[in-house]
């Protein structure tokens, strides 16, 4: 069999995942030979192409500084995710006729996102990637020009927006706690750690996050052996004594616990959950906010061509790509491949298009991504990183389900209390 005839079945059968991987496909099959370097995206719409316009939203919420000094406060996280994917959107865009145009709409810290959203949607652009806390991703999804919007949740793994809080024109593109936990309880199942100790903050997302600990540790036979709050003033490392005072917290907090095998962290804002790790009474593996945690993305992450992303990422934004980054960026991704498969770009066309059999999106994890029809979350597997390395990716083997193995991961049909109105 020629290489050409052989690259032509496969593109029969690949997933337009990677802007850059289709358009190196096409260099192939039009020359016969090895492409040559991919040309840049075009920035401007050819004569007669179908135009895309999609609005990413975001708010500058005030933010607690990092733990540690090697992170910085970024001020373009999502937004740098966005630009990318409309770039790797175009570069397919290029070969049938369409292009993509990202709309960056992002309110201050004081300002009211919901009438710059009724703006855009009033112009007709109802295409939104919403890195939104849930109160404002409600108020925009709740108005009554959003009604025949398409809304892509990549900011908050809130577990209510998928439940009682659902929305029939929101799409969930991050993982929820429930799928967090899920994943981690996988692996310390797997691992034979069973017994749990739980450590927790008092945020609305530590309380989130802690009951959907409890849930995984009831849905896969784990034990929670204690729950304990943390209750002390954080110190600060970053002082002469901080550490000092750190290194006493941590022992005291986790003291006289009963026997567990891993401590099981809730803090979600980032307050002390750092520093469990080597300072906890018995010498013990920390999981869940911190130590090993369950995210959609890492810059440890290297599979499944997940390094080309990163350097492309990398060499744009002059940095690491967050989570956020990713989910801003399969968000984007997400309309690009529905508008590049069914040629409609409408919001009720994509729509439609999305909750499809035929629709599947590459997310770089080895697996097409799709969204479950009942809460609108994105299927996908979920990554379980170090704070330096990648140690295994969630759904774990042995963990079956009928359809699809992602749904292990989170709220499963039978069980969702999601009841979408009309």
């Amino acid at each position: 069999m020629t290489a050409r005839r052989r690259l032509m079945n496969l593109g029969k059968r690949i997933v337009l995942g990677s802007a850059a991987a289709a358009t190196l496909l096409a260099g192939w099959l039009v020359a016969g030979q090895p492409a040559r370097a991919i040309p840049e995206a075009p920035t401007e719409a050819p004569p007669g192409a179908l135009v895309t316009k999609i609005v990413y939203v975001g708010k500058r919420y005030a933010e607690p500084p990092p733990l540690s000094l090697l992170d910085k406060i970024l001020s373009d996280e999502g937004a740098q995710g966005a630009r990318l994917a409309i770039k790797e959107n175009n570069m397919t865009g290029r070969l049938v006729e369409q292009h993509f145009e990202l709309i960056e709409v992002v309110a201050g810290e004081k300002e009211d996102v919901v009438p710059k959203v009724k703006a855009q949607l009033d112009e007709g652009h109802g295409l939104i990637v919403a890195d939104l806390e849930p109160a404002d991703l409600l108020a925009v999804a709740d108005l009554a020009e959003a009604k025949g919007a398409v809304l892509f949740n990549v900011r908050s793994s809130s577990d209510e927006l998928r439940q009682e809080q659902c929305r029939s024109n929101v799409f969930h593109i991050i993982p929820n706690w429930a799928m967090r936990a899920d994943a981690l309880a996988q692996y310390l199942i797997w691992k034979k750690w069973r017994r749990w100790l739980v450590v927790y903050g008092t945020t609305p997302g530590d309380k989130d996050y802690v009951a959907a600990i409890r849930r995984a540790a009831q849905k896969f036979g784990a034990k929670i052996v204690d729950e304990r709050p943390y209750e002390f003033d954080a110190g600060s490392r970053r002082t002469d004594s901080g550490h000092q005072q750190i290194q006493t917290q941590m022992p005291l907090l986790t003291q006289g616990a009963p026997e567990y095998d891993v401590i099981f962290a809730a803090d979600v804002g980032e307050a002390f959950g750092d520093y469990l790790m080597f300072r906890t009474y018995e010498p013990r593996p920390v999981v869940g906010s911190q130590g090993l945690q369950a995210v959609a993305w890492h810059r440890s992450f290297e599979q499944y061509a997940g390094t080309q992303l990163q350097n492309r990422f990398e060499k744009q934004a002059k940095r690491v790509m967050t989570e956020r980054d990713f989910t801003a960026w399969l968000g984007v991704r997400v309309v690009g491949e529905a508008v590049t498969r069914s040629a409609k770009n409408t919001s009720a066309d994509v729509k439609a298009y999305i909750l499809s059999k035929d629709f599947e999106v590459a997310g770089f994890k080895g697996v097409g991504l799709t969204f479950r029809t009942w809460d609108h979350q994105m299927r996908q597997p979920v990554l379980l990183s170090g704070p330096r390395a990648l140690v295994s990716i969630s759904p774990q083997d042995g963990f079956l389900h009928q359809k699809y193995l992602t749904d292990t991961l989170g709220f499963d049909e039978p069980e969702t209390k999601c009841r979408f109105s009309k």
